[in-house]
């Protein structure tokens, strides 16, 4: 590749995974190029690099060279082009050349670029880190090591790394926390996970004073010191997700600037009193996809800022979800009890409701109780939750809710309490919720819906009621939810006869809601139509046993229609002039205050299978040959105006209106429309305004009103274009007179005998 033009303002210049051959760059034609990306580049290891200037390539910020096809010595060319460089961040992972001498040369020769601050160097295959790997590399603030197979590292790896403030050794092969560590005093994040670590020593993190960031997720740790952690105090994020602790024992008692802390999977029983009471400053705590059956009274009491608690996945019964166990979590804003074992024989009130404290909860999970559901619901189950926006509860396998569960909830707008086993539900059950917008009843073997009708759900927005056994939908139902735009009724038994009448035509003509796949549902009842679709079903054979009403109907029809036919017959123009010039008289007063303005001699009203004669002939022949401005549609009409305004701001615009008239012309709507408008302003002006020109023979019973119409009253003043083989010459020139007649002209006689 050779860049050698003029100058390009690029700032990021992606090339990675091409076939490159070559980097050559003869003139300073990237001047704002921040970020070079060759990763993966070259073929075979012969990239040539050829940058005549350096300080064409001053300007970098970023570089990837990650797995370039390249030699020792170009790539060694390569970084030192980059030493007077503004050069911040390099990548050098998945070097071709991975070994521990190869990496050890590279990474000392990118270091000396003074501003290089972030160094990425995962995936090389290390094994061993010694002291001369990153030697050179004192102004580094970031180094990335991580996947690359590192088993050991020497205890003054990091000795020349005074300013470094971030480490990762992701998915490595460390057995233990690397004592080079304890030399980054200015360490603020450090990546250990997914390593071989079993345990760790109180002596581990010593010296990281400023870390406030550690990640030691996914290892082998089995058991934590009470001193582990008592020198990280400004350590604000702890993830130890993924590995085999049974015990906390107060590890975490002086980690005062703690706001995240990761638990997950692990193999803690119990929560004691306490494992968090100095947390003040926790605001997440992770404890799900463990196995933890009790926690004592008071068990998150320190934790005054916890906002989010997740106890998902665990081994919790009812009896540990105590009032007393959620004491002092004030500012709980979300709270995940679901997968747990928490279940409820009797239908009764609670004496102490577990929830009574929890007055800040906006969200409440606790679906998919195990192994056979939660069975019953206290009826003041929710006791206490006046601040609870969300609830999910689906999974649960409860029959029934009380009337008076959702008394204590009046904030409540998303509610799922679908895969139960309801069928039916009490209306009373909704009226505390008049904020409910969101609900979700999916898999509750519902048969009829009446229960929501009667339920005020003036504010609910969104419905999923899937995989329930509703055969009819009723006007009442959807008209008792105003504010429904998003509806899903997937797989219920609909019955696909005229019972269900109105709901298909209400899921076809409205425009308000979104019935999710309506054309996918499938009709159960009756026998003889399962299987088909309930859109397809034939709505015109239903109706209800109207003879009386059909014998009127029909009556009036044969009456009307003797009466038109008569009418036809005897007054049919004198009746078709009359209404156009009703329509005529309508139209112009409309437009009465408009002042008459001709911008154009004539608008051409053509169909677009005309086109090709329209601008082959017609346009080459009035315009360039005779002089006249025409309007044509897709050339003068106004952009973002609406078409029908177009068209009669054309019609009205222009002197005369040309109707290119053949079949296909006959069947457009739109042409129809240009028509009728220009009909409108010949009845209204009664001026000799438009021009009928006939591109092919049409029988007079094809016509439409407008043409058989305007041949009555003008049989002269409309030409037909000549047959294969005649000359154009005397069509041309009609056509010309047309135009050049006045408004008050009577009929040029040129035009006499024309068809």
């Amino acid at each position: 590749m050779e860049i050698s033009n003029r100058s390009i303002q690029l700032r990021a210049l992606d090339l990675s995974w091409n076939p490159l051959e070559k980097f050559s760059l003869t003139a300073d034609v990237l001047p704002n190029l921040h970020n070079l990306n060759l990763s993966y580049c070259g073929r075979n290891g012969s990239m040539k690099w050829d940058v005549v200037d350096k300080s064409f390539l001053s300007g970098i910020y970023t570089l990837d060279l990650s797995g370039i096809k390249i030699s020792l010595d170009t790539l060694s060319i390569v970084l030192h082009s980059f030493r007077n460089s503004s050069l911040a961040s390099l990548a050098l992972s998945h070097l071709r050349n991975n070994t521990s001498d190869y990496v050890d040369h590279v990474t000392n020769t990118a270091c000396h670029i003074p501003n290089l601050h972030v160094l990425r160097l995962e995936k090389n295959n290390i094994s061993f880190v010694s002291e001369r790997l990153l030697q050179s590399c004192i102004h580094t603030k970031k180094i990335d090591l991580g996947d690359s197979n590192i088993s050991n590292m020497s205890e003054s790896s990091f000795r020349s790394q005074k300013m470094l403030g971030y480490l990762r050794l992701e998915h490595n092969n460390l057995s233990s926390v690397p004592k080079a560590i304890r030399n980054l005093h200015t360490l603020r994040s450090l990546d250990l996970c997914e390593n071989r670590i079993s345990s760790l020593i109180c002596s581990d993190f010593v010296n990281l004073t400023e870390l406030t960031q550690l990640y030691l997720y996914n290892n082998n740790i089995c058991e934590l010191e009470r001193c582990v952690f008592e020198h990280l105090h400004a350590l604000k994020v702890l993830k130890l997700g993924g590995n085999h602790i049974l015990t906390l024992n107060g590890a975490f008692s002086g980690l005062q600037r703690l706001e995240i802390l990761q638990l997950q999977g692990n193999k803690l029983s119990s929560i004691k009193k306490e494992e968090f009471e100095n947390l003040k400053s926790l605001k997440h705590l992770y404890l799900y996809d463990n196995q933890i059956t009790s926690m004592e009274d008071g068990a998150f009491e320190g934790i005054i800022n916890l906002t989010n608690l997740e106890l998902t996945a665990n081994k919790i019964t009812s009896g540990a979800i105590r009032d007393n166990v959620f004491k002092g979590l004030s500012n709980l804003r979300r709270l995940s009890i679901s997968s747990n074992r928490i279940t409820y024989k009797q239908n009764s009130k609670l004496t102490n409701p577990p929830f009574y404290s929890l007055s800040s909860l906006e969200s409440l999970d606790m679906f998919s109780q195990r192994p056979d559901g939660m069975h019953n619901l206290p009826s003041n189950f929710l006791d206490g939750l006046t601040a609870l926006v969300s609830i999910r509860a689906g999974n649960i396998n409860i029959k029934s809710l009380h009337p008076d569960t959702f008394k204590y909830t009046p904030n409540l707008r998303f509610l799922d309490i679908s895969n139960n086993i309801f069928t039916t539900l009490a209306p009373e059950l909704f009226h505390p919720l008049p904020n409910l917008s969101a609900i979700y009843l999916s898999k509750c073997r519902f048969q009829s819906l009446d229960f929501l009708i009667k339920a005020n759900l003036s504010k609910v927005f969104y419905l999923q009621i899937s995989h329930n056994e509703l055969t009819v939908i009723n006007d009442t139902l959807m008209h008792s939810l105003p504010s429904l735009t998003y509806l899903d009724m997937n797989n219920n038994s609909f019955r696909c006869d005229c019972s269900n009448v109105w709901f298909i035509q209400w899921v076809i003509n409205n425009n308000q809601t979104q019935v999710v796949n309506a054309h996918q549902y499938l009709c159960k009842y009756p026998l003889n139509e399962k299987g088909s679709f309930l859109l397809d079903i034939d709505i015109h054979s239903c109706s209800g046993d109207l003879s009386f009403f059909y014998f009127i109907s029909t009556t009036s029809l044969v009456l009307l229609t003797l009466l038109g036919s008569f009418m036809y017959h005897l007054l049919r123009w004198q009746m078709i002039y009359a209404y156009y010039l009703f329509l005529a008289y309508l139209y112009n007063t409309k437009r009465r205050n408009v002042p008459a303005a001709n911008q154009y001699d004539a608008f051409v009203s053509y169909n677009t299978h005309d086109e090709p004669w329209v601008l082959g002939e017609l346009l080459p022949e009035l315009e360039g040959q005779q002089g006249w401005r025409l309007c044509l549609h897709h050339r003068d009409f106004q952009p973002g105006k609406p078409i029908i305004e177009n068209i009669t701001d054309a019609i009205y615009g222009s002197r005369k209106t040309i109707c290119v008239i053949s079949r296909h012309y006959l069947e457009s709507e739109w042409c129809s429309r240009e028509i009728q408008v220009a009909s409108f302003r010949l009845f209204d002006e009664q001026k000799d305004v438009l021009i009928l020109l006939f591109l092919e023979e049409i029988p007079d019973q094809q016509l439409s009103p407008y043409h058989r119409m305007r041949k009555l009253l003008k049989r002269r003043t409309y030409l037909s274009w000549p047959r294969a083989g005649e000359h154009t010459g005397a069509f041309w020139q009609k056509l010309r007179v047309a135009l050049e007649t006045r408004d008050c002209d009577d009929e040029n006689p040129i035009l006499t005998g024309v068809e």
